[in-house]
């Protein structure tokens, strides 16, 4: 379980950002003139400026991560994530399903904490220095940022219990999000779209635009419900 649970989750976590976001950073660096009309900003910005140092806190953030899980283990250990029979596929789909409205409801609570004051000044400023987001950007925090975002993804499999696999899956799945959420263009044949209430790439796009609002991470519907829009979201074509 030590190699299956912490060691390997975070070898996924870490290795799947990186997979899922080069080639979507490598898309917003070229620009190709047939995807302008999907770019969300009419400012390309400038992606190439913020590569390396975004390669950077990938780096940090992870090797952070990795030493907090592995600090965790004896906590860990005592949970019900178990190395058993491989769940059927149903089971795996349902509970993507939820940990994925878990986490964005999780989230949102975080993420409009961090916009206190204090904690912007000395923490979630970090991940708004980027104003034109790119898909390297969406690990652009700082370490106690990530490791928060980290911790609220376990919640989910905790609760379940789950099946390792199913762990795997769904920290990949995070990691698409936080890629794919940050890339800066409508992508076509977006799977996501599937979920309700969700707000496509616009939704955390304005975010990064307008500074406040729009504190969920994936979907939009907490902040549809509780007032907190970033202004001009959603747009009156939305």
């Amino acid at each position: 379980m030590f190699w299956a649970f912490p060691v390997t989750a975070w070898l996924v976590s870490t290795l799947s950002f990186a997979l899922f976001a080069t080639p979507l950073t490598l898309l917003a660096w070229r620009d190709p003139p047939a995807l302008r009309h999907r770019r969300i900003q009419g400012s390309r910005g400038k992606p190439e400026k913020w590569i390396v140092p975004g390669i950077a806190h990938w780096a940090r953030n992870n090797l952070v991560m990795g030493v907090v899980t592995l600090a965790a283990w004896p906590l860990l250990r005592l949970s019900s994530i178990h190395l058993g029979p491989t769940p059927p596929v149903w089971e795996v789909l349902a509970s993507l399903v939820f940990f994925v409205y878990l986490d964005d409801a999780l989230y949102y609570g975080m993420h409009r904490t961090l916009h206190h004051p204090r904690l912007y000044k000395h923490v979630h400023a970090v991940h708004h220095k980027v104003t034109t987001p790119w898909a390297w950007a969406g690990l652009y925090m700082h370490p106690i940022e990530y490791t928060l975002t980290g911790i609220l993804t376990l919640v989910g499999p905790l609760l379940l219990g789950s099946h390792v696999i199913t762990l795997w899956i769904w920290v990949a799945m995070r990691q698409w999000i936080a890629a794919e959420g940050h890339c800066g263009y409508r992508l076509p044949y977006n799977p996501a779209h599937l979920f309700p209430g969700y707000g496509g790439n616009d939704f955390h796009d304005a975010h990064h635009a307008k500074f406040t609002g729009n504190y969920s991470g994936f979907l939009g519907y907490l902040d549809g419900w509780l007032g907190t829009y970033s202004k001009g979201y959603p747009p009156e074509s939305h």
